[in-house]
């Protein structure tokens, strides 16, 4: 583990340092709120030219993705990017706020973008969100965040989320059998939600998934109040119940937990980039809620990770890299830079 000085950033005042404190401060030591889990404000819409749609039939009805194919054609190199947890129904925020898929296609991989999935986790839910048993549609229909969504009909309501089963059945033999990519030894990586969806795929599917990426994820989910921040997060984000998506502390849960399930990816010896930064912001992180925010969320994806790293190594596991940058908060500059730095892994890991 590298030990990380304090340096002053340049532009950055003394006040504002107190604040930047100040907000890690209550991300650790206030009860566990609406700065818990998440993955910063919404995005702005972009739109990469070169990519095409790609859409699949399945449980839950015809599910879209975005295709970026490898720069020199091949069909054996595939990587799945995963989004955040306020993921739009309209482009995957990777498209959205990144070019990182347009660099991953430049080394030659083909990129997977599945679109949609808010507050998923990418996981087969319990029953369809819901809350005492109010019937979806029977509130606001506005898309976006916020609690007011939370009896409005739409994905995950109007029925059973089942992205987990999406992913390794309907979109991967449609890949297959459409497009001729390769159905074993591809990568997976994502942030937040994401991140934590990308390492429990790699435990369950290890011949589909030879690489696993997460970055900022929430990597030990049944620590004392993680339950909890996940409620109000997923409230937030979209309106969703975290009982519909699996009950408390059954076996349902604890399948979804990296802390618990990190056996299996010693066993399957699967090649891990897992990463997140202090929650110092960076010199373009400039004072504003949306980092302070962001300096809270990082702060608990890094407890997190740090737990998940102490448990593989308990374990003896020695097929991860772990990343902690210096500087960087829970939003798209920090992941961005930290996929810069993982693509060179994941060339050499997957086809």
């Amino acid at each position: 583990m590298r030990n990380v000085r304090w340096k002053r950033r340049p532009g950055i005042s003394r006040a504002w340092f107190g604040r930047m404190a100040s907000g890690v401060a209550l991300a650790v030591l206030i009860p566990l709120g609406v700065t818990a889990v998440g993955d910063g404000p919404p995005a702005s819409a972009a739109f990469d030219p070169a990519a095409f749609d790609f859409w699949v039939d399945s449980a839950m009805g015809p599910i879209k993705s975005r295709i970026l194919r490898a720069a020199d054609g091949n069909t054996n190199r595939v990587v799945y990017v995963l989004d955040g947890q306020r993921a739009p129904e309209t482009l995957n925020g990777w498209e959205i706020e990144t070019n990182v898929p347009a660099v991953l296609a430049s080394w030659n991989i083909n990129v997977v973008m599945p679109v949609g999935g808010m507050s998923s986790f990418y996981a087969d839910w319990n029953a369809p969100s819901s809350f005492f048993g109010v019937p979806p549609g029977s509130g606001s229909s506005v898309s976006g965040s916020g609690a007011l969504n939370a009896f409005a009909a739409g994905p995950g309501k109007s029925y059973r989320y089942q992205w987990e089963s999406f992913l390794t059945g309907n979109l991967r033999e449609a890949l297959r059998d459409r497009l001729g990519f390769s159905s074993i030894r591809n990568g997976v990586f994502g942030l937040s939600m994401g991140g934590s969806a990308a390492l429990t795929l790699a435990a369950y599917y290890p011949q589909q998934f030879s690489f696993a990426g997460s970055y900022s994820g929430y990597l030990n989910i049944s620590a004392p109040g993680m339950r909890e921040a996940i409620r109000i997060a997923m409230l937030d984000a979209g309106g969703y119940n975290v009982d519909s998506m699996a009950p408390p502390w059954g076996p349902q849960w604890l399948r979804m937990d990296p802390f618990v399930f990190a056996p299996n990816l010693v066993r399957n010896g699967t090649r891990l980039w897992v990463a997140a930064a202090s929650g110092l912001p960076t010199a373009t992180d400039g004072p504003s809620f949306d980092t302070l925010n962001g300096m809270g969320l990082e702060a608990l994806a890094l407890a997190n990770t740090r737990s998940f790293e102490l448990r593989m190594a308990t374990l003896g596991g020695s097929n991860a890299v772990y990343d902690y940058p210096a500087f960087g908060i829970h939003n798209w500059t920090n992941w961005q830079a930290e996929a810069y730095r993982m693509i060179p892994d994941l060339s050499a890991n997957i086809g």
